[in-house]
């Protein structure tokens, strides 16, 4: 079937073999597809959809577009996704958690979207850091180390890369068979072995709704197994940051302070994690075990140490996890009070997210520069009480003006009332198949 055949019978609604949509995947990445028949393929999929195996050959189809790497490693090679949200750093404690039980993580991350942060940005925020490598470079920091966090480079999924580009502009972003596929043929190109998907709600993800939410969990895990992959999936709530601060060198001094507390949502939400990717991999045969494994890892300071590492390996300071406030670049705090007295009722986690962008701790164009130092620190959490008067964060900028900019931003994005409310759980629900 040429590309123009396939087309017609997507829009029209007919059958479409998986062999003719790889096809069509491979001609993206060659360039044999051109611009015009990307868009019109994009909006056939946002009018009609595509079943699942249509799902699993355009995911299969834009992963072989470009290099898929495998590895020969004494231990399971497993990874996870987030689709984002605000203050979410799971990653940065997941990845070395798991490195130090014995598996090998190559997390290759994104920047910045919207107003949620990016890994990638968080961990530039660390003098010296690098996150574009060569695949070797990769490679022997991942079989060195067992984790690493880098950007992706062109020969990842080109396919992929060519039609979220063209769809960027023609209005077919948010099609479900599309970010299902674009998500995991990037994820599926790095060799893994088991993956899990962290899918966020609440008001500071990128997507909020919770059937939405459902939807796009139901189809990235029957996808990713139907290519293969074991995969399972978690809602988890965004209703606040998962760490009391937004922005890049905030939230990396609030990951070593969680590495030094060993509790909080974070930590919470990256042991779930963890333990359903072990299980997945048969890297333990109960949860229970993986699930020890890790607390122990974080209480005898293995995954500290393991995150230390990471960060030598990619350029940063040595001793970074040993003095990492002398290393950390925070601009000078000023504080942001409660204007009433009441209990913390709910916050706009995407209203926070856009207040560290707007001060320039992220990018509102793509080649924008970011100054990593600035942010919303000390986040005070839904259910606490506070006085009229009392710190309820502080903001991190370089001018008092803006400071004072700031407060009344925030105090209209977190919403105080009188009574104490219900606190969300972390953990929405698992989907497994």
């Amino acid at each position: 079937m040429n590309t123009r055949d396939l087309i017609q019978c997507l829009r029209e609604g007919k059958p479409i073999s998986s062999k003719a949509i790889k096809t069509f995947a491979s001609g993206l990445g060659n360039d044999m597809v051109s611009d015009a028949q990307a868009g019109a393929f994009a909006m056939a999929v946002c009018l009609r959809g595509l079943d699942d195996s249509g799902r699993v050959a355009l995911t299969l189809g834009m992963r072989d577009s470009g290099q898929v790497l495998s590895w020969d490693l004494p231990g399971k090679v497993i990874d996870k996704h987030s689709t984002g949200g605000v203050g979410d750093s799971v990653s940065l404690i997941l990845a070395p958690m798991l490195a130090s039980v014995g598996a090998f993580v190559p997390m290759i991350s994104g920047r910045g979207l919207g107003h949620t942060g990016g890994t990638l940005d968080k961990l530039e925020a660390i003098p010296g850091l690098k996150t574009k490598f060569s695949e070797q470079q990769f490679r022997e920091i991942v079989a060195d180390v067992g984790c690493a966090i880098v950007a992706p480079n062109s020969d990842i999924a080109p396919a992929d890369q060519r039609l979220y580009a063209v769809r960027d502009v023609t209005g077919t972003v948010r099609s479900l068979d599309l970010i299902t596929s674009s998500i995991l043929a990037k994820k599926l190109a790095a060799g893994l072995q088991a993956l899990v998907l962290d899918v966020k709600t609440g008001s500071g993800a990128v997507m909020q709704d919770l059937d939405e939410c459902r939807a796009l969990a139901k189809s990235l895990v029957a996808t990713a197994n139907g290519a293969g992959c074991p995969t399972s999936a978690v809602i988890t709530d965004m209703s606040q940051p998962l760490l009391p601060s937004v922005g890049n060198a905030v939230e990396i001094a609030d990951v070593m302070r969680s590495f030094d507390s060993k509790s909080g949502p974070i930590i919470e939400v990256a042991v779930a994690l963890g333990e359903k990717l072990l299980v997945q991999a048969n890297a333990f045969y109960t949860e229970q075990g993986a699930r020890d494994e890790l607390l122990k890892c974080l209480e005898d300071g293995r995954a500290k140490t393991k995150f230390g590492q990471m960060i030598s390996a990619q350029g940063g300071p040595k001793n970074f996890v040993e003095r990492w406030d002398d290393y950390l670049n925070i601009a000078p705090a000023f504080e942001i009070l409660a204007p009433v007295d009441g209990y913390i009722q709910s916050m706009d986690g995407t209203a926070l997210g856009e207040i560290v962008v707007e001060i320039g701790g992220g990018r509102q164009r793509e080649d924008d520069q970011i100054d990593y130092s600035v942010g919303l620190s000390e986040i005070s959490s839904i259910g606490q009480k506070l006085q009229q008067g009392q710190r309820m964060a502080l903001v991190h900028c370089h001018d008092s003006h803006i400071a004072a900019h700031v407060e009344k931003s925030v105090q209209k994005a977190i919403l105080m009332g009188k009574k104490s409310p219900e606190i969300p759980p972390l953990i929405v629900e698992w989907m497994s198949d």
